[in-house]
């Protein structure tokens, strides 16, 4: 025997349902050790090119590329910050890897200019300092930029 939903019983499932697709919009995000892997292997990747031994820079470019392009694509996404959710890509969105691999190239360029420019000023270990500037970046950025895809969409979700 079914019976009638009164208006105030629909409003509170609604307001239910939104309060749970907030809080699965919340696990959108990165896990904080990809930064912070991110961060030393960009400054890592920094000291190598500034000790000026090309196969050694090389070598650690490729390493660094290789364990990159491995990790990024099972985390990129924003979709697995922690083990106890895997939030749908319908919900976080298919713009967050691009978010993530395009910031990484940015970056990059980034970091090119300001060791440039470190150069430029005379500075013993250029690319050092830039890469521990855009690491800055990368452990204070990365996290805002995925608060930026959650607010996005939360905005999407409440359409």
């Amino acid at each position: 025997m079914e019976r009638d939903v009164t208006p105030q019983e629909a409003r509170a499932a609604l307001a239910a349902v939104d309060r749970g697709r907030l809080r699965v919009i919340e696990e959108i995000d990165l896990p904080r050790w990809y930064w912070w892997g991110l961060a030393v292997g960009w400054i890592a990747l920094g000291v190598t090119t500034d000790l000026k031994h090309p196969w050694l820079t090389a070598a650690a470019t490729l390493v660094f590329g290789a364990v990159h392009a491995s990790v990024a694509p099972r985390v990129a996404n924003g979709r697995h910050r922690t083990r106890r959710l895997s939030v749908r890509a319908e919900v976080a969105g298919r713009q967050t890897a691009w978010l993530v691999i395009g910031g990484v190239a940015t970056l990059g360029c980034l970091t090119v200019a300001g060791a440039l420019a470190a150069s430029a000023d005379g500075a013993r270990h250029p690319v050092t300092i830039a890469s521990v500037v855009v690491a800055v970046i990368i452990v204070l950025g990365g996290p805002q930029l995925l608060a930026w895809v959650r607010r996005g969409s939360a905005r999407t979700a409440g359409r």
